[in-house]
């Protein structure tokens, strides 16, 4: 019997824990894709105990702990942090088999060198020992991404954000890039007048430019796009239901933003059209500046009205939806394919029904220009486990190349979240492992760990245009 989250955790043959332990483990961390807050890094913010930097904004747990009937105080609420930190335990030992046991555990390991299971019995022990770290200097922000061998990472951000957190990183000389993302997805979304109207006002300011007209619209948001460009921004994420690909005139366009603008509701149809048209033109930005461009699919948000009015968005109230995903997302590819406007693209799906469609997606637009030019992600959100990652490496292997993959990023809010790179790592490795030793590939762990190494670092740094000098200094190509 083996130990629980020994060194070989996950790791089921002896050519698995060579991929890992002589080529993918020391492999430094891109982290293209997640949510962590710019301030706190400009900061070097320090926290008081392991729940500030654990629990808090983590919807995955509250989830957990709200399904194991934690009352909302104890998750989100006014209860105490050591408070919170107990419920957390008494919750973790009914998380076996979530992937919330593993990351669980590989966190209190990798960043406090604590091997005890977290639950009731050992909460109190475990509190202490690592809050009395987290309240030092060594366990800062930026500290923290240090451990984790950590070379760029990518914040997700609104076009109105002023980025004044990542001018203040840059200014520190932090050798850590900390990188924008344009999220427009607000700016796109009519299907509240009221809020949208809100949303205008606000572009209006940060872009210096009043807007009366969709013309004026595009205007604000270029100059936006513009100044994203300036802050060394290479990437753009979308987070939708499902991709627009209907048509539609300029005329059109004209016409339905002057009927929102004016306070008026949109019909189903209207508000597609101007969606579409605004997927398609952020496309043709992006091309233009040759950014990445990458979309996250099949989220349905925000399901409990009731919890969302009391809480807000992201706190845990959102499931996979099932979309039909195919038809539309060709359509728009190929629009911007057919133009010569498409550039590098990243597609993630959130329902696993979509897996293969997925698959093959990308290889009806991978034109030659590039290696793995459009990419299928990671396993993303509910996904973002073993069985999950798993079933997503067989379909880019059975239908795509694997090896041209650019592997995997956090999607996170916490700080302690890196270890899902490692967890990751040894996934592929135990798969690609099982394999030689099976005799379903050739018995070359170098050249095969080579292609570990570039599907967790080399092939993310080559595909994004960065380059990296010293150990741990990036220059990001404009």
């Amino acid at each position: 019997m083996k130990n629980f989250l020994d060194e070989h955790f996950l790791l089921q043959s002896a050519t698995a824990q060579r991929l890992y332990h002589d080529f993918a483990k020391h492999m430094p961390v891109i982290d293209y894709h997640g949510h962590l807050p710019p301030q706190q890094i400009a900061e070097d913010t320090q926290f008081s105990n392991i729940s500030q930097v654990w629990l808090y904004g983590d919807h995955y747990k509250w989830r957990a702990m709200r399904t194991n009937g934690v009352d909302e105080k104890y998750c989100t609420g006014n209860a105490s942090d050591w408070e919170k930190f107990q419920k957390w335990a008494e919750t973790v030992p009914y998380t076996l088999r979530n992937p919330l046991y593993h990351w669980t555990h590989l966190e209190l390991q990798r960043y406090f060198d604590i091997k005890d299971i977290l639950n009731p019995a050992s909460a109190k022990k475990i509190y202490e020992a690592s809050s009395a770290k987290v309240n030092t200097p060594d366990f800062s922000v930026r500290n923290l991404l240090r451990k984790m061998d950590v070379r760029i990472i990518c914040t997700t951000d609104d076009p109105v954000d002023s980025l004044e957190y990542h001018q203040q990183v840059k200014n520190d000389g932090f050798e850590i890039p900390i990188l924008p993302a344009f999220r427009p997805d607000a700016a796109m979304n009519v299907d509240n007048p009221a809020n949208f109207s809100n949303y205008l006002g606000r572009l209006e300011k940060a872009a210096d430019t009043n807007i009366g007209s969709f013309d004026d619209y595009l205007t604000a948001l270029k100059k936006r796009h513009d100044f994203f460009a300036s802050m060394n921004c290479s990437v753009s994420d979308h987070g939708l239901e499902e991709i627009y690909a209907e048509e539609y005139t300029e005329a059109e366009l004209r016409a339905i933003f002057d009927k929102v603008r004016s306070g008026k509701t949109l019909e189903l149809q209207e508000r597609k059209q101007f969606k579409s048209a605004m997927l398609v033109i952020f496309a043709e930005w992006d091309w233009e500046r040759g950014w990445v461009q990458q979309y996250h699919l099949g989220a349905l948000r925000n399901n409990n009205s009731r919890m969302l009015q009391q809480l807000g968005p992201d706190t845990g109230w959102d499931s996979i939806g099932d979309f039909s995903q195919a038809r539309s997302l060709a359509a728009f590819l190929n629009r911007l394919d057919k133009n010569n406007k498409l550039t590098r693209t990243i597609l993630y799906n959130l329902n696993p029904a979509d897996n293969e469609m997925m698959a093959t997606m990308i290889g009806n637009f991978n034109d030659g220009s590039i290696a793995g030019k459009v990419q299928w992600g990671s396993g993303w959100w509910f996904l973002d486990q073993k069985d999950g990652m798993t079933k997503q490496l067989n379909a880019l292997s059975n239908m795509g190349l694997l090896s041209r993959f650019v592997g995997m990023l956090t999607d996170s809010r916490s700080f302690l979240s890196f270890p899902r790179h490692e967890y990751f790592r040894r996934i592929l490795c135990n798969l690609l492992g099982e394999e030689i030793e099976n005799g379903e590939l050739p018995n070359d762990p170098d050249w095969i760990g080579k292609v570990v190494q570039d599907i967790c670092y080399n092939n993310a740094k080559n595909y994004f245009n960065w380059q990296f000098a010293d150990q741990a200094t990036l220059v990001a190509q404009q």
